[in-house]
């Protein structure tokens, strides 16, 4: 893995909709191989998918506040 964004495609644009099961299944599988090599954009993806788990857990009236 690596650590520097420098080297190759950065999926970072595309956490979001990964998570949230929205890309095709082309770019799903491009930011699926890209996650197993780029420890940047893997911790991106945790801090997206537990923000989106995080999102899951507020009712109406908590976003009404």
């Amino acid at each position: 893995m690596t650590a520097d964004p420098g080297e190759g495609p950065h999926m970072r644009q595309l956490l979001g909709a990964y998570v949230l099961d929205a890309l095709n299944d082309g770019e799903a599988r491009l930011v699926s191989q890209h996650l197993q090599d780029c420890d940047g954009c893997a911790a991106g993806y945790v801090e997206v998918a537990e923000t989106v788990s995080l999102l899951g857990l507020l009712s109406e009236e908590d976003l009404l506040e």
